[in-house]
């Protein structure tokens, strides 16, 4: 609109000229041209030819008056629609629409009649076959508020497809950037305070735990780690880096169930400049380059795609990577963990996850116990996230012997994780005086009074007992396999396979 002001002001000004030159008043003519001179001077030194950028356009562009008059088509136009500018120059929208032969539709008339902007759909007819497009129109406005004229941007809908492409990249490298900040930890040295957290607990099972972590950390053994999500898998990874000789080298830890299955290779192996469209132009170092010399642990690793395992084990087996769209070999000397909450040889079996990774992972296996079957650290856990929560919250807590009895009777499908979120909720909503209400925890935890007292003549395991065999077969006849009632349980397929056999429940039937 600035253009056009000044375009207008020239105008005026030689229109005054010309009325002076008539009134013949050379010296009044000479000024008024100068000043004109001067001012096409600085509209042109911009260096801006607006109908060059508009006909440089792959948009559709048509303008018309505010009767609908067509005075402008750019070549995009004719090459989208298929509709040369002589069909439709000085026709009106109206006219052509009647006629029916070129296009339908469209957002000309609308804006026309709205006097805003406008989005539509129209159809090209001119080649045959209906060609779909959208159409947005805008209108201008003169000095007085008036509709001026009508500018109509449009794109057949087909010419999209490589607009979505682009943008899937973007949200593929946008993605990265997230991965990298929500589901990839890089610590220097074991220094590093967030890696202070120890295992909690006194059970025989934990101890067995903790005699395999002083065993296999000082060596450079691979190590898998498997348990239910929530049992600490991290932290006994954390102890193993602790307590093993690499442990003032980078430890690096990836969860591959959260970067999306065609980032995760150039996540892991990086990069070259120009790998791929959206790739960073200076290429990118992977994840086995940062934890070079170091340890890397490869969490949920289940859920790595087929194809990527074969990489990582030639990787493991060569001790050496190559980055994606690159020729050199880059050696490598790292450290492998890995954790997974899923079963492994059942998944082999299954054909999803390779034999011959799962035994180069695989040389040390650390099992962690689910904490329903280690209830002995339960108490221990629980004045440790007292603690924890009561100083961060400025409210302490304290559970009662029959507390703990009912938690020692829940099955805690979410392990550890779940009771720290346990008793930050109660912490928060205590009354204040560090007394914990029974009704309140037995809502939290979902058992209501018939499972959690002693009714008709059975005791409290009992009463638990006959509550999860109802739940098991709850989930078992609303889904199709274990896997799918491990996820409504929230435990894995193991887990549930092993609570069937155990209360003997007849799992034919919900088959």
């Amino acid at each position: 609109m600035d253009q056009v002001l000044a375009i207008k002001q020239v105008q005026e000004k030689i229109n005054k000229a010309l009325a002076q030159e008539t009134a013949m008043n050379p010296e009044g003519t000479s000024a008024l041209l100068k000043e004109i001179a001067s001012d096409l001077d600085v509209f042109l030194d911009k260096g801006i030819d607006f109908k060059i950028v508009v006909d440089s356009l792959d948009d559709s562009v048509m303008i018309t008056d505010k009767e609908g008059t067509v005075l402008y088509v750019n070549p995009a136009y004719e090459r989208n629609t298929e509709i040369l500018s002589e069909e439709v120059l000085g026709r009106t929208v109206q006219d052509i629409l009647d006629e029916g032969k070129l296009f339908t539709g469209g957002s000309t008339l609308d804006v026309i009649k709205q006097k805003k902007r406008v989005f539509r759909l129209a159809s090209t007819l001119k080649s045959g076959a209906p060609r779909i497009g959208y159409t947005v129109g805008a209108p201008i406005f003169d000095e007085d508020g008036e509709l001026h004229q009508v500018v109509v941007n449009s794109r057949p809908i087909d010419t999209l497809n490589g607009l979505r492409k682009d943008y899937e990249h973007f949200l593929e490298d946008t993605a990265a950037q997230n991965s990298n900040q929500n589901t990839v930890k890089l610590y220097e040295s074991a220094d590093d305070p967030i890696l202070s957290e120890s295992l909690i607990g006194s059970s025989a099972s934990l101890r067995d735990v903790w005699e395999m972590i002083q065993k296999v950390a000082p060596t450079d053994a691979s190590v898998m780690i498997s348990g239910e999500s929530g049992v600490g898998k991290e932290i006994v990874a954390d102890e193993i880096y602790k307590m093993g000789p690499r442990k003032d080298k980078p430890f690096v830890k990836v969860n591959c169930a959260s970067i999306p299955a065609n980032l995760l290779e150039s996540e892991l192996f990086g990069y070259e400049k120009g790998a791929f469209t959206g790739a960073n132009a200076s290429g990118k170092k992977g994840l086995f380059e940062m934890a070079n010399h170091g340890t890397l642990l490869l969490d949920e690793i289940g859920d790595m795609p087929l194809d990527l395992q074969v990489k990582l084990l030639r990787a493991i087996q060569n001790k050496e990577i190559t980055r994606v769209g690159g020729t050199k070999a880059i050696p490598l000397d790292i450290r492998f963990i890995s954790a997974t909450n899923a079963d492994l040889k059942q998944k082999i079996e299954e054909g999803t996850f390779r034999r011959d990774l799962f035994y180069r992972l695989s040389v040390i296996p650390i099992h962690i116990p689910p904490l329903r079957d280690r209830t002995e650290d339960l108490e221990e856990l629980c004045n440790h996230f007292i603690d924890i929560y009561g100083e961060h919250h400025g409210r302490w807590i304290h559970l009662s012997p029959s507390h703990l009895e009912l938690m020692k009777h829940y099955s805690w499908p979410g392990n550890i994780r779940e009771l720290e979120n346990v008793i930050e909720y109660l912490s928060i909503c205590s009354s204040g005086t560090g007394s914990i209400e029974t009704k309140m925890l037995q809502s939290l935890l979902n058992m209501d009074e018939s499972i959690v007292s002693e009714s008709n003549g059975g005791t409290l395991a009992e009463s638990t007992e006959q509550h999860e065999i109802a739940r098991i077969e709850d989930a078992l006849a609303n889904s199709h396999n274990l896997r799918e009632a491990g996820k409504i349980l929230g435990v894995n397929a193991s887990t549930v396979s092993r609570k069937i056999k155990q209360y003997g429940i007849d799992y034919p039937k919900y088959k």
